[in-house]
């Protein structure tokens, strides 16, 4: 099967994604600054969501660098993944309504956790069609990162749960700035 359509819609959903993400976003009902008090919270979860979109996108992109064949079972994996990722904007405008609330706050990191799993999935299953001995399996066959992002999400939930709802945000803020530079590896190998 051809990679390209996959990677399209995939492009198409997440742009998709974010344009609902910032419908989200009211606009200030006065012209000064402090029209922006009380969106604040608001808008800073929807930086967060934005960048972890852009992200996502960024290192599907380069991953697929490398793919050269998908199955159905790909199809699968990665429609799983798309469907994660339209969960964003629900969970952000719940959790930029009420950021000092555990359920919304925890609704949220589950939704981040479920986007970190589907990933991997996808991963694996890239993997195993295009062969662990492919540059794909080479470079992710013992790629700990995303074991760790999900201990890291999974941390972030309990601490939110159990100490105050804001380390939800701030475990997946640290886990953003882990990946917001894509594997160099990858652009290494599709450059040779």
């Amino acid at each position: 099967m051809s990679k390209s359509r996959l990677e399209a819609f995939t492009d198409a959903v997440i742009a998709i994604v974010m344009t609902i993400l910032v419908l989200e976003l009211h606009q200030p009902t006065t012209d000064t600054l402090a029209g922006l008090v009380g969106i604040e919270k608001k808008l800073f979860i929807y930086i967060v969501s934005f960048v972890m979109l852009a992200i996502y996108w960024n290192n599907h992109h380069h991953m697929f660098q490398l793919v050269k064949k998908i199955d159905g079972r790909v199809l699968w994996a990665n429609n799983f993944f798309i469907f994660t990722l339209t969960l964003v904007p629900f969970a952000t405008a719940w959790a930029g309504d009420f950021i000092d609330s555990l359920v919304p706050q925890i609704t949220y990191g589950l939704m981040v956790l479920l986007a970190n799993i589907s990933y991997l999935v996808l991963t694996r299953e890239l993997i195993r069609i295009n062969g662990s001995d492919a540059p794909l399996g080479e470079l992710f066959q013992r790629y700990n990162k995303s074991y760790i992002t999900i201990f890291l999400n999974v941390l972030g939930l309990l601490l939110g749960w159990l100490i105050h709802p804001y380390f939800v945000l701030v475990v997946n803020i640290g886990i953003l700035i882990m990946w917001i530079i894509p594997d160099r590896r990858i652009e290494k190998q599709y450059k040779k």
